[in-house]
């Protein structure tokens, strides 16, 4: 699934409720507590999308190893920091890789350019 379709908007509350496996009241109070901010309607309706609900699984499977909600969003802005520099590492990778490739191109112009004016210098000299 791209990253598109994981923060499309698909399910009200009802269902991400049950998908998550928690009470419609405990996520309008995760979102109060900014754990989880789902889309809204132009009629001002929660829709969860995918990741929302993975979001909440998450929250869940922490909540019930015993860490408390202060712990559960210091754990959450973390690993969205995490994931914000490993995003930034990529793209430094990437770019190193085009930056690579265009020294190459411009080595390989340069030693060819040297290869004519070597060539033409004999070839002059021969004659």
């Amino acid at each position: 699934m791209n990253e598109a379709e994981r923060n499309r908007p698909l399910y009200m509350i009802g269902v991400a409720a049950e998908l998550a496996g928690m009470h419609p009241q405990t996520l309008r109070s995760y979102e109060q507590r900014g754990l989880v901010t789902p889309q809204r309607t132009r009629g001002g309706t929660r829709m969860y999308s995918p990741a929302d609900i993975e979001r909440l699984a998450l929250i869940n499977e922490l909540t019930d190893e015993g860490i408390n909600l202060a712990g559960v969003i210091r754990i959450l802005d973390l690993q969205g920091r995490l994931e914000a520099r490993d995003q930034a590492i990529d793209s430094l990778h990437q770019r190193v890789r085009r930056l690579a490739d265009r020294v190459h191109e411009l080595e390989t112009r340069e030693n060819i350019a040297n290869l004519v004016a070597t060539t033409t210098s004999l070839a002059i000299r021969k004659r």
